[in-house]
């Protein structure tokens, strides 16, 4: 039976003390505990419950030192991932009538065959992959369901990297005054996509006529401090373009909506976090 990769799970060495197995786990779980995806769609429910089980399980046998020995054993004598005792982790127990200085209680675990953690680190990035487009298609889901109630005012676009782009139609004899909307699903919100969606942003279209609002949204966020203070040096960077860039945690549709956002983004955004 191939043996899962814990550590890889956990984003963990194997040489992670126990407290730094807990804090992993604590950050892991928070983002697929079913607990935070109640809004979301069934099949996305269903994949959070399935990665909170297996988070659960691997912090199960990592936190227990004498549970960890037996897995770093059994990883070992499958030719898995190369195991190594914590610092703060015991050594595993003699084997039963061996004295504690022969070679039987002292040798090491046999090393892991060169080559074998590739296909475990590939496998482990695609389920990871798999997972964050499971993540983007019931966040964009929502967000169309939202823009459901504004449809009539806008017509589809396409601009590459977002996952939608709308235009607003013209009216009669007048400039329509709703700007262009776009969103982005992102795994980490940060400062370096903060600055990418900026950047694409700007080149669409005519900015320093037509406004442009962008709800970028992701499940794992950097500190709100880091994330306005990045929005605050593109807008230095590209002044005079009309972009509104807002930040949204999609794991409770929590936005950091800037005074001066489009009404029509609010109204998104309103919708988005009741769910109607």
């Amino acid at each position: 039976m191939t043996l899962k990769n814990y550590y890889e799970l956990l984003e963990v060495a194997p040489t992670a003390a126990a407290d730094e197995v807990k804090r992993a786990f604590r950050a892991q779980i928070a983002r697929y505990h079913p607990d935070k995806v109640q809004h979301l769609g069934k099949e996305f429910q269903s994949m959070a419950a399935e990665r909170a089980a297996e988070l659960t399980e691997a912090y199960r046998i990592l936190s227990d030192f004498g549970r960890r020995a037996e897995y770093d054993r059994a990883c070992a004598e499958s030719g898995a991932a190369p195991a190594a005792t914590t610092s703060d982790a015991p050594a595993p127990p003699p084997a039963a009538g061996a004295h504690e200085d022969s070679p039987a209680a002292t040798s090491a675990p046999p090393p892991a065959p060169a080559g074998a953690e590739a296909p475990r680190t590939a496998q482990f990035t695609q389920e990871r992959a798999t997972g964050d487009e499971f993540v983007r298609k019931a966040t964009m889901s929502r967000l169309r369901q939202a823009l459901d109630a504004v449809g009539g005012e806008y017509a589809e676009a396409t601009l590459r990297g977002f996952d939608v782009a709308l235009t607003p139609k013209s009216k009669m004899f007048a400039r329509s005054k709703n700007p262009r909307l776009l969103g982005r699903f992102v795994a980490r919100l940060d400062r370096a996509a903060v600055a990418d969606a900026w950047l694409q942003a700007v080149k669409w279209g005519d900015t320093k006529n037509d406004e442009v609002c962008v709800l970028l949204m992701g499940t794992s966020l950097a500190p709100a401090g880091e994330l306005a203070g990045e929005i605050a040096e593109q807008r230095k960077k590209s002044r005079g373009a009309k972009v509104t860039l807002i930040p949204v945690d999609a794991r409770i549709w929590h936005a950091h909506i800037p005074l001066d956002a489009p009404a029509v983004a609010k109204t998104l955004l309103a919708r988005l976090k009741s769910g109607t």
